[in-house]
């Protein structure tokens, strides 16, 4: 019951983890209280995956993720890219294509994803409780960590924790791995969802109700001149608010009370456009606007004011000039978010300014911190993935044998 090193949580960071440790000579226990491994790679991406992104820049890999220190994530993504990753992939023969972005998916199914960490942690000879809890880990006994779990006591030089976030509780997720940072005394970001869907007050959001299920490409942005961060992607109303990329993307900035901006006609002179449709053209200012617009779009902005109700070429010249800068510059507030139920990824975690950037190792001797549970969030579009890989290969290749670490 002696091992080098035990990982706690069989999810994207672990089972990866897990599989180069034991490829390397070490004793590894994999444990995950949960019956199944890799949930959350399983229902990711439709069902297929999006297991990195080839857009991450080598020069400032950092620049695709958010932290409170923001530059820490660089080095373990320099040292183990996409492309590390793709060749794994292509090595276990898995069919793979690009949606959109640089965003790679499994052709087939993300389990053939998980059977390749699986085979992966089959060759290193990597031992796997499941589904067993674990009740408490302290210091102390012939190794530096004892852990009980359901199955009995353990021991091992070397912890790591790959428990991931709060998102998508209903396939087990907790905040176990921050629970164990503090209480061996590190600190922890505050935990908040993002890549979430964003909720609108109930009678404000009323006009738009209608519109759920449309989606168009836009661009959204929030925050200030020195802050301000903007995305050019979808989006999607829903019966609560606003989703897809768009919102999800953005929604890991906003912050709760400040407003969003979003120009629903890109690249279009809306003002300009109307400007000229009403020298020219007799139809209705609805009609018009829906060659710029989605219909059911079209329609719900001409019914907004009284005065648009009427041919193009008798609306009122401020009526039209308002409505092009509330179709290009529609500021509106949300309310909060869909929570951790629908976010995709948990922001903050145990405070990497405690971590090695190089091994993941906290001032802890032998606790690492891998994948979610740290305080490293990234965009949408495999980029998440793409750190658990980074984030476990680095901390693999730091792992010691119980007996090496003696002897030194």
């Amino acid at each position: 019951m002696n091992f080098d090193a035990i990982i706690l949580g069989a999810g994207a960071a672990g089972l990866f983890c897990a599989g180069i440790a034991g490829q390397r000579g070490l004793k590894v226990l994999l444990i995950d209280h949960s019956p199944r491994v890799a949930e959350k790679i399983r229902i990711s991406g439709g069902g297929r995956a999006n297991f990195t992104n080839r857009d991450l820049d080598p020069r400032a890999p950092h620049k695709h993720f958010i932290s409170d220190n923001p530059h820490f994530c660089r080095s373990a993504l320099a040292r183990y890219t996409p492309q590390d990753f793709i060749a794994l992939v292509q090595r276990h023969g898995i069919a793979f294509h690009e949606k959109h972005k640089g965003q790679l998916f499994c052709d087939r199914s993300a389990t053939d994803l998980i059977d390749m960490l699986l085979a992966e942690c089959a060759a290193g000879g990597v031992e796997r409780w499941q589904p067993c809890g674990v009740k408490a880990v302290r210091t102390g006994g012939s190794q530096r960590f004892e852990l009980d779990t359901d199955r009995g006591t353990v021991e091992a030089h070397s912890v790591v924790v790959a428990t991931g976030g709060l998102s998508i509780p209903k396939i087990g997720a907790s905040d176990f791995g921050q629970r164990l940072a503090r209480q061996f005394g590190l600190d922890v970001v505050p935990l908040r969802p993002a890549l979430v869907p964003l909720t609108f007050d109930g009678a404000g959001w009323q006009p738009y109700a209608g519109l759920a299920g449309l989606a168009l490409p836009v661009r959204i942005e929030t925050g200030g001149k020195k802050n301000r961060m903007a995305f050019d992607e979808d989006l999607l109303f829903t019966h609560r608010g606003l989703s897809g990329p768009a919102v999800l993307q953005i929604s890991s900035y906003w912050q709760a009370g400040t407003p969003l901006r979003i120009d629903l006609a890109p690249g279009t002179d809306v003002a300009g456009q109307l400007a000229d449709a009403k020298l020219r053209s007799r139809r209705l200012v609805v009609n018009e606007l829906g060659a710029l617009l989605p219909g059911r779009l079209a329609e719900a902005w001409a019914a907004s004011d009284p005065a648009l109700a009427r041919p193009v070429n008798e609306a009122p010249d401020k009526a039209l000039a308002s409505l092009a800068a509330r179709i290009s510059g529609w500021e509106l507030t949300p309310s909060g978010t869909e929570g951790y139920a629908k976010a995709e990824v948990t922001a903050g975690g145990v405070d990497t300014r405690q971590l090695s950037s190089q091994t993941m190792e906290s001032r802890v001797p032998g606790l690492f911190f891998i994948g979610e549970v740290a305080d490293v969030t990234g965009w949408l579009g495999g980029y998440n993935f793409q750190w658990a890989w980074a984030s476990g290969h680095a901390c693999a290749q730091a792992l010691e044998p119980a007996a090496a670490a003696g002897a030194a």
